[in-house]
């Protein structure tokens, strides 16, 4: 069993930071990407940031210059720190995984993307 947990959501005020973390966990072989995904109400789930697993990033124009992601594949962790936020960055943050288990190794099976539970950011005055 995989599972995603993100934390560092909250409340903040515009031009404020917050730091998000998720770290995976269960019986995993290997991490590729790891990434940041965002949905605010009545939106669809949209790309913040990703990161492969030898450091590569990619940003949304919208939050390029104000967040970085980074991640610790010791601890297969990955986080976002998010600075100068503004209201528009509201919305709850979804960390995603592209990994191998043990099982898809010795069944030659591809990776899978893996998904956390998402966590609340709300800049507000």
């Amino acid at each position: 069993q995989v599972r995603l947990v993100e934390s560092g959501g909250g409340l903040v005020q515009p031009g404020g930071s917050l730091r998000l973390s998720c770290a995976a966990s269960g019986t995993i072989a290997s991490i590729n990407g790891m990434g940041w995904y965002r949905q605010a109400p009545g939106t669809q789930r949209e790309l913040v940031a990703t990161i492969t697993k030898g450091g590569t990033t990619t940003y949304a124009d919208s939050v390029k210059g104000r967040f970085t992601i980074s991640r610790d594949n010791a601890k297969n962790t990955v986080y976002l720190q998010m600075d100068s936020l503004k209201a528009e960055d509201t919305a709850v943050y979804y960390c995603n995984a592209n990994l191998l288990r043990p099982s898809d190794l010795l069944y030659r099976r591809p990776p899978t993307d893996y998904w956390g539970q998402g966590t609340q950011v709300t800049i507000s005055s």
